[in-house]
């Protein structure tokens, strides 16, 4: 008989006016990584805020059993003193602290009744080893990138004795090579005997990783299942309840002439004197066209795309810029609108939006002034736009009144699309669409970006999902070191070719 550490058994979570769990059972097994997949809004997350007790008990119905003992916890500290400790997507990390102080805050390594930082610093290294960390106990945490900063959290889980390890979207933002060390981790620690269950939408990860997966669908266990022997496709008829032939919806496209030039542009480091990050850039972009941005971390593309709409990022910008054969100067963001160019963030939750005001003011947000009469912003016509773009996007959310940041990834998405389309842009400049969203939800995105080019604006897709600038774009751009370095038709271009592009002349470019 199999060793359960977990049991979570009739598990129903309600708020208001929404039921996000009905009736979940899942079971872990001890020592395994069990992967949970679901589409936004499946209730993922909240089943696992409901184990780790951010929901307590009484705010839920059904039973949590823990290494064959029954479970009431009421706050976090009650979750993590039994040993079950989560991290989530966004990264609870205090930026202005050391690597040591993160690890142990609120549970400082005290002596007398005055931390001791020698045995903090010490024991933090110790922890840092562990999880392959190299920077130095003392190096503040505003100083890591993403993937190290995962890292610290994983340490501080350490810290607290872990038996029971949750990691919701672990990989999201991270790139290729972080995600990979990630990964190793969670199998050095399964060899250890730390049990592992980790939320993601990357199915290949969940697949290479995990030994079995529960899928959620509509606040409901579809089934768990044993890795070996399962597919993708298997995974994603379960999470969307129909099996999807084709990941991408079929397009024909009506390409037409150019609207859009970037000519010799150059984009320097606001913060590194000298350093160059866009070396003489030069794009084209024609009406009813999705052009792809394919790139390495670090590549350039984002700098590029800031630095064009209005100049949002850098210094020292140099070249040229068309739209519809004459030279244009974009000196600011609103200059960029009034000229009909767009800008989606692929920080949606940061730069996008404001997760604490309403759907219907986040899609207004950019194009107030076509809202305005005599200087006062008719709210009725507000509310009208947006609920028209609620119904033609198909944001999930009962009213344009819904605060943006109670929603999924997916419908967050949707507004970020909307606000900008409202703008009526000819050129539409989509950074990371779809990161961090799930298949289904992928699939509308990429439907609503194929209507926008059958509109016959311009589309630039940056992603770092070779599949997906595959299977949407009409051509691919490569981008290495600051530098273009291909451009291939969409009958021309494979993933193998793509990436021989994205890492041509680094050397030289570094």
């Amino acid at each position: 008989m199999s060793d359960t550490i977990l049991s979570m058994r009739s598990i129903t979570k309600t708020f208001p006016g929404v039921k996000a769990l009905s009736d979940v059972n899942l079971e872990v097994l001890r020592g395994e990584i069990h992967a949970i997949c679901g589409e936004n809004g499946a209730g993922k997350s909240t089943l696992m805020k409901v184990l780790s007790g951010v929901y307590p008990h009484g705010d839920y119905e059904g039973e949590i059993t823990f290494e064959g003992e029954p479970c009431r916890f009421s706050g976090i500290r009650d979750s993590e003193h039994r040993g079950i400790v989560i991290i989530h997507q966004e990264l609870a990390l205090a930026s202005n602290l050391s690597i040591a102080e993160n690890i142990f805050l609120g549970n400082e390594q005290s002596k007398r009744g005055f931390i001791d930082w020698n045995r903090t610093n010490a024991a933090a290294a110790e922890l840092l080893r562990r999880v392959g960390l190299r920077d130095k106990a003392t190096t503040p945490v505003v100083d890591l990138g993403v993937g190290k900063q995962q890292l610290v959290e994983i340490a501080k889980a350490l810290s607290k004795r872990v038996k029971l390890l949750i990691l919701d979207e672990p990989t999201a933002a991270l790139n290729d090579d972080d995600s990979a060390h990630l990964l190793d981790l969670l199998r050095g620690l399964r060899s250890q005997g730390i049990t592992c269950v980790i939320i993601s939408h990357k199915l290949n990860e969940v697949l290479d990783i995990a030994d079995r997966v529960t899928i959620l669908r509509d606040g409901r266990t579809i089934s768990t299942q044993e890795v070996e022997g399962l597919t993708e496709d298997r995974i994603i008829s379960g999470m969307v309840g129909r099996d999807l032939d084709n990941r991408f919806p079929p397009h024909e496209s009506h390409v037409g002439e150019e609207i859009f030039r970037i000519e010799n542009w150059s984009v320097h480091s606001p913060t590194q004197h000298g350093r160059l990050l866009v070396d003489r850039a030069n794009l084209v972009l024609r009406r009813g066209e999705i052009v792809g941005l394919a790139g390495l971390m670090g590549a350039g593309r984002t700098e590029l795309a800031m630095s064009v709409f209005g100049r949002a990022y850098g210094a020292n910008i140099s070249g040229r810029l068309f739209k519809d054969g004459k030279e244009i100067r974009l000196r600011s963001v609103g200059e960029a609108i009034k000229h009909g160019i767009a800008y989606a963030t692929e920080d949606r939750k940061r730069y996008g939006l404001n997760l604490i005001e309403d759907i219907k003011r986040n899609v207004s947000a950019a194009g107030l002034g076509k809202l305005a009469r005599g200087g006062w912003v008719d709210d009725n016509e507000e509310f009208k736009v947006a609920d028209e773009y609620r119904n033609s996007m198909n944001i999930k959310a009962p009213s344009v009144l819904s605060i943006t940041g109670k929603l999924s990834g997916g419908n967050q998405q949707k507004v970020v699309l909307s606000k900008w389309i409202f703008t009526d842009p000819d050129v539409l400049i989509l950074d990371e669409p779809t990161r961090g969203i799930d298949v289904g939800a992928k699939y509308e995105i990429y439907t609503i970006i194929n209507r926008l080019a059958d509109e016959g604006k311009a589309v630039l897709l940056i992603s770092s999902e070779l599949p997906e600038l595959l299977g949407l774009c009409d051509r691919i751009y490569t981008l290495s070191a600051g530098r273009i370095t291909g451009e291939v038709p969409r009958a021309e271009a494979t993933q193998e070719g793509l990436m021989t592009l994205m890492t041509a002349g680094q050397e030289a470019g570094k």
